[in-house]
């Protein structure tokens, strides 16, 4: 599995951020080719170490393939460009292969 990792780090607005990241953002990115699952944090974050992020989302996918072609996709770049809509935080966005252990 391959799995795009998003930490949304504390916007200047935070009912505006959680607004349009609902209303727009998520129905956006569920638009993606290839999206299998899409979770994000429930309530406060809290970092054992280090600054802890206002969100975290988890974006999973099959193969690095499928995350690869998903993030070239239309929806994809249309997703990446919505970003600076409401992330004034800024954002780190991770891609990885899972597995099990």
């Amino acid at each position: 599995m391959a799995q795009l990792l998003v930490f949304y780090n504390t916007p200047a607005d935070l009912a505006a951020f959680d607004r349009y990241y609902h209303q727009t953002h998520i129905p956006l990115a569920k638009k993606i080719p290839g999206l299998r699952s899409y979770l994000i944090s429930n309530g406060p974050v809290q970092a054992l170490a280090g600054s802890a992020p206002y969100l975290v989302a988890i974006l999973n996918f099959d193969s690095m393939a499928d995350l690869s072609a998903a993030l070239a996709s239309p929806e994809g770049q249309a997703a990446a460009a919505d970003l600076s809509n409401f992330a004034s935080g800024g954002a780190t966005l991770l891609i990885y292969e899972s597995k099990a252990v």
